[in-house]
């Protein structure tokens, strides 16, 4: 291979020039992930090629090939006529999406119990441990979500059922997760009165480790739909 073709294959980083386009797009789809769950990037906007690629800081190829793994996650509609938009925010789609998540987190987590090893009991030790360690809000005068939780309460719960034996379940959780946790953005701080949270998740922690099934599911459930409840009255107000 001659060295006019390698260098022609790269950019000015020295990196080969496919790969800086990949990175490009891992890094817009991911950045305009977290605007939408965070509630930036609002329900319905319209999300135009032009105005992307200037607040990412990217060309329009990244900005496309990000809206098209963005609509696969359930985060962006696409219209034909209309481009594409954040999609729409509804109480009808959270009542959905909570039962859709209890259903298959279920099933996870039960299968999780059963197969589990000395591994995955260590994942389970650790993020409930780092966990417990970070504080929700940023502030101690108002709630300011802190994203440095919101990392490890997402670690936590997946790691609870990441023994499931099933890559296509986890990834479904995983994208569930993501769109409960859009609602719980678009819902605080008022959605949050106080609650022992940090007991919540050690106690459904204990009883996972003890292998216990019946009550880890109880403990899980419970602890989504106390969630659920609070979002949903928000949200409807």
């Amino acid at each position: 291979m001659s060295q006019a073709f390698i260098q022609d294959q790269q950019n000015s980083s020295g990196k080969p020039e496919g790969t800086t386009s990949r990175s490009r797009t891992s890094q817009t789809y991911t950045a305009m992930r977290a605007d939408i769950i965070q509630g930036v990037l609002k329900p319905g906007l319209k999300l135009k090629i032009e105005d992307l690629t200037q607040r990412y800081n990217v060309g329009s190829s990244p900005v496309r090939e990000a809206l098209s793994l963005l609509t696969s996650d359930a985060l962006v509609a696409r219209s034909d006529q209309r481009g594409f938009r954040v999609v729409e925010a509804s109480t009808e789609e959270f009542d959905e999406l909570l039962k859709t998540r209890l259903w298959v987190e279920q099933r996870a987590l039960e299968e999780s119990i059963a197969h589990g090893g000395t591994q995955w009991e260590e994942d389970i030790i650790l993020a409930t441990y780092r966990l417990s360690r970070v504080s929700r809000s940023s502030s101690d005068k108002m709630f300011v979500a802190n994203e440095d939780w919101e990392v490890l309460h997402k670690n936590f719960h997946m790691a609870l059922i990441s023994a499931c034996g099933s890559s296509i379940l986890l990834k479904f959780c995983d994208q569930l997760y993501d769109r409960n946790t859009r609602y719980r953005h678009l819902s605080a701080p008022s959605a949050y009165p106080k609650r022992t949270i940090n007991t919540e998740h050690a106690d459904l922690s204990d009883a996972v480790l003890a292998r216990d099934s019946e009550k880890a599911v109880r403990l899980l459930i419970n602890h989504y739909s106390t969630t659920g409840k609070m979002l949903r009255k928000n949200f409807e107000e």
